[in-house]
């Protein structure tokens, strides 16, 4: 089996260009009345791949690859315009409990630092 890692990188890279446009991230437009409505979502990409070959002593010679690849799309909102003005309107915006869940993670890294800063006063 032949490793060709450049070509897969090439082919992910191609399709990451071809999907991450501005048709993409803004919708299609449609009315609501007397306003003109676009929505606007975030596209996100993340890729990783990897690949190795080599000999052992008692196992023989051995190659192998491997890629991953994912991508998220999230409403954020929608540009409205009505005659000359235009605004933006948010999709979702968190409250009450939602955000102070979307807090956790800073908190709980907070208190981990404190922690580990008292552990090493008391080394001093």
């Amino acid at each position: 089996m032949e490793l060709h890692f450049e070509e897969l990188l090439a082919k992910i890279t191609e399709f990451i260009k071809t999907e991450a446009k501005t048709e993409t991230v803004v919708g299609e437009q449609f009315k609501l009345g007397e306003f003109t409505c676009v929505p606007v979502i975030k596209v996100g990409m993340g890729f990783g791949s990897g690949g190795a070959e080599g000999a052992g002593a008692k196992k023989g010679k051995g190659q192998g690859m491997g890629a991953g690849a994912g991508m998220g799309i999230e409403p954020i909102g929608f540009l409205v315009t009505k005659g000359d003005e235009i605004s933006f309107l948010e999709a979702v915006k968190s409250h009450g409990l939602a955000a102070a869940f979307e807090k956790v993670p800073d908190l709980i890294e907070h208190l981990a630092e404190n922690r580990r800063k008292e552990r090493e006063a008391e080394l001093v």
